[in-house]
């Protein structure tokens, strides 16, 4: 594809898109932009890959897929039971983040075309970004676009700073694996970390605030995830919150290793010892210093949505769904739209309320699209509800020999379509892109009946999801 502005003659510091962030979804713009004719620069400040490829997404599951098929090998008759060579398991993941070195992902921005800078970028006016790197300060300017994609960040509560607590990075590049982990939190971090570190040898402890686990998915995922950690020897408290934390000698020891003496955290029902603390109560964007005041902006602004045509804030910078699939989804919207407006095309159309997808990656797996029974309904939706268990497929059943798991789907009653979906059970991550499909594509459940899985196969379990429906829904 020919460049847009053939009479415009770039310099190293007038680039057509300007890219803060050299993780998933900073790359995934630049890479749009570039092969779309436009010009693209990228600045990074610590890995270019970013958190998913270091600290998040890339190290958690290759820690947690040895211990899935450790267990499925107890669970399996006419297989030897195998179980989880600690040093094994962690030299895999160190090799699944290049041991933490980055220039394999630098070359291949590099080799795509993409000029990749680094260093701390801060916005110092419309469209200008100044870089602080090793060959001193640097000006760019961006004839179209300025995109932040600087990712997120872990949140540490007031209470637990003192403690020098471990947050998900710490986690996922455990050097030191304690005797006695308390986590603090039940959303998908806490609950994937759970999982590895039980694996890895851990006694944990999870003080969860809330009701149950995983809050934001129907409550049977949260249940479900909740009785296998029992059984893998995790203490799950729900409903129960630390008044206090105390910890001799906690100072910063390096990632993954244990951060000082033991922790003390006081409960309702008593002090908890431990020898280290994993917070994982959230994550918020890092806004912190890109320089959002040089141009009359605030981080709220960013999140809300209230940018200038000029800038744009992709993935976890801007306030969305913190997922690496859902940030490159975006940057290729944006990515496609920038290199069709430079060339005068017409914009492709978006669809309305793409819904987000979620593979939970706990023994077992949780896979989630749309809506719950419970947003939908408070969204004002008529819905229709059908739920079976996951070994009500022979497909679902085959995969273990005491399969756990429910699925479920949310129905519009009126217009015959999906909502949403939940599939928790043996690799129920991998059901989830049919539900998606559907969603997206607005097709009627009449019409899914017609289309027909394989035997024996897990996605049996549509068949089962469909059957009673039409005599509970109207007919377009």
């Amino acid at each position: 594809m020919s460049a847009p502005h053939p009479e415009r003659t770039a310099t190293d510091d007038d680039v057509d898109v300007v890219v803060l962030g050299g993780g998933p979804v900073g790359e995934n713009l630049a890479q749009y932009a570039v092969e779309g004719g436009l010009s693209a620069t990228i600045v990074e400040g610590e890995r270019y890959g970013g958190e998913c490829s270091y600290w998040a997404c890339i190290p958690s599951k290759a820690l947690l897929r040895p211990a899935a098929v450790a267990t499925t090998s107890t669970r399996l008759h006419g297989v030897v039971p195998t179980d989880v060579d600690r040093d094994a398991l962690l030299a895999r993941r160190d090799e699944w983040v290049s041991h933490y070195d980055d220039s394999g992902q630098y070359e291949w921005a590099e080799s795509a075309g993409i000029t990749a800078l680094r260093g701390q970028a801060r916005l110092v006016g419309e469209r200008e970004v100044e870089v602080e790197g090793e060959g001193g300060t640097r000006r760019l300017r961006a004839r179209r676009a300025v995109v932040i994609a600087t990712g997120s960040e872990a949140v540490v509560p007031e209470p637990y700073r003192a403690a020098h607590p471990w947050d998900s990075r710490d986690a996922t590049a455990v050097r030191e694996v304690p005797d006695r982990l308390v986590i603090v939190g039940g959303g998908v971090v806490a609950c994937e970390a759970a999982t590895w570190m039980a694996a890895l040898g851990s006694h944990v402890t999870m003080l969860v605030r809330g009701p149950g686990l995983l809050e934001r998915m129907e409550p049977f995922a949260g249940e479900v995830v909740a009785d296998s950690l029992r059984a893998k020897g995790v203490d799950v408290r729900l409903a129960t919150e630390a008044g206090g934390c105390e910890r001799r000698d906690g100072q910063d020891t390096g990632v993954g290793r244990i951060h000082g003496g033991p922790v003390t955290l006081t409960t309702g029902d008593g002090s908890i010892e431990a020898d280290e603390l994993l917070v994982a109560t959230g994550r918020r964007p890092r806004l912190g210093d890109v320089g959002l005041d040089a141009v009359g902006l605030t981080a709220q602004d960013v999140t809300d949505g209230r940018l200038p045509q000029w800038l744009h804030a992709l993935g976890d910078a801007g306030g969305e769904a913190p997922l690496t699939h859902w940030g490159k989804y975006r940057a290729r919207v944006l990515g496609s739209r920038l290199t069709a407006e430079a060339e005068g095309r017409p914009v492709e159309p978006v669809p309305d309320d793409v819904p987000v997808p979620q593979a939970v990656f706990t023994d077992p797996q949780v896979g989630s699209v749309g809506a719950t029974e419970q947003e939908a309904r408070e969204a004002g939706r008529d819905v229709v509800t059908s739920e079976v268990a996951f070994d009500g497929a022979a497909g679902g059943a085959l995969l273990r020999d005491d399969v756990a798991g429910r699925a479920s789907i949310v129905v519009d009653r009126s217009t015959g379509c999906l909502l949403g979906a939940t599939f928790v059970g043996p690799e129920a991550g991998e059901l989830v892109h049919g539900a998606t499909i559907a969603i997206v594509g607005r097709t009627p459940v009449h019409l899914l009946r017609h289309a027909v899985p394989s035997f024996p196969t897990a996605s049996e379990l549509w068949l089962r999801l469909l059957e009673d429906l039409p005599t509970r829904l109207r007919r377009p």
